[in-house]
């Protein structure tokens, strides 16, 4: 699946402590390209990229490593990379975008946002918030477990059907986790993203195309396996470990993404600039995009509830650098479909966010989650 908790919790724990295609810094020690070129050489993935991103967009970005195993092929700062679970936050954001609009408003009960289905009772007084923060005690494996992932696939419904019929089998039971609880899960962001296409009568993905991508300029976000900006297989591909060995997934292949029903909670994908552009906006550059209490909402976890603290599509933790001169709060989350991996870090008070990419799953995670930890005294010096 798109994420864990023990990868969510890993991404919160972050403390500091195609060659030739970065910008403007050449290698050298305490230079972002070094730490990019040491972290890919020590962790091997197929491909890692990296950005530097400030209120005003990406700073420097740089890439490394081929797009495919079985092909010479050099990344370039133009491919497209799979964000996984990184979506969770885009999907908030869009619902904040709906509150501002008067089209829906924060802390809906379920009972007014699917007003049609038979909810149990024992869902009690439980809203979307709750699901967008992980603690309506919903779990993966009761709605979307072994058997969904191997049948999802070849549902000959509509996306919208397929994610409203999933709706309605979870809350037809009482919650399956504890309420109040924390415990992520996929399955939250699917009813979140039900109750978009319920609110708008459009798809998940239009509602994003026209309330994210198109208002920021995210002209290379689309979702699942990406391809290049001519629809063509020119792009980085995506990798499973098998028998020991790295597999490129061609993005045509059934298995190079989750079924496309679990599109709000981890499918989308993009250019580091683009992803950068996002990040900005939620550092607040864009304020005609979204406002600064919405902004607030989104980043703020619940007070007085049990750890981790997660807020509406991230982890936030505070850090000595996170302000614009000492300790602040952090956003973090990574994301992963298994063939890809994407580490954030976004310190809003400071005008900082840090990206790290790969094209591969397995050494995509190690390879990701330190170079952000080398890219940090870096980027605040």
């Amino acid at each position: 699946m798109t994420m864990n908790r023990r990868n969510l919790l890993t991404a919160l724990a972050f403390a500091p402590a195609a060659a030739g295609a970065g910008r403007v810094l050449a290698r050298q020690s305490g230079t972002p390209e070094a730490a990019l070129v040491e972290v890919f050489e020590a962790a091997a993935p197929m491909a890692l990229g990296a950005a530097i991103i400030g209120r005003d967009g990406v700073v420097w970005s740089d890439v490394r490593g081929v797009r495919r195993a079985d092909a010479p092929g050099p990344v370039t700062r133009e491919d497209r990379w799979h964000l996984g679970s990184n979506t969770k936050a885009m999907t908030a954001a869009v619902f904040a975008r709906l509150v501002e609009q008067g089209r829906a408003r924060w802390a809906i009960p379920l009972a007014e946002a699917f007003p049609d289905l038979s909810i149990d009772p024992a869902w009690g007084e439980a809203t979307l918030d709750d699901f967008m923060r992980h603690r309506a005690g919903l779990t993966d494996a009761s709605v979307m477990g072994r058997e969904w992932l191997m049948t999802a696939r070849a549902d000959p419904r509509s996306l919208p059907e397929q994610r409203r019929a999933i709706v309605a089998a979870a809350l037809a039971s009482p919650p399956p986790g504890t309420p109040g609880q924390f415990a992520y899960g996929n399955a939250n962001y699917v009813l979140v993203g039900a109750a978009i296409e319920r609110i708008t009568d459009a798809a998940w993905a239009d509602v994003m195309r026209a309330e994210l991508f198109t208002p920021l300029g995210m002209a290379s976000a689309g979702f699942g396996p990406p391809l290049a900006a001519d629809g063509s297989q020119d792009n980085a591909w995506g990798h499973r470990g098998t028998g020991g060995q790295m597999l490129p997934m061609a993005p045509d292949h059934p298995g190079a993404d989750n079924p496309k029903a679990l599109g709000p909670a981890g499918t989308a994908h993009m250019t580091l600039d683009d992803y950068g552009r996002f990040l900005a906006a939620i550092m607040g550059a864009r304020p005609d995009w979204l406002g600064a209490d919405s902004l607030r909402r989104l980043t703020t976890p619940p007070e007085g509830l049990s750890p981790p603290a997660y807020a509406f599509g991230w982890g936030v933790g505070m850090q000595p650098w996170g302000g614009s001169a000492g300790p602040g709060p952090v956003l973090g989350h990574d994301g992963s479909n298994t063939m890809w991996y994407c580490s954030v870090m976004v310190a809003p008070g400071r005008g900082l966010a840090l990206v790290a990419v790969a094209n591969d799953g397995a050494a995509g995670r190690t390879a990701c989650q330190t170079l952000l930890q080398r890219l940090i005294p870096v980027a605040t010096a």
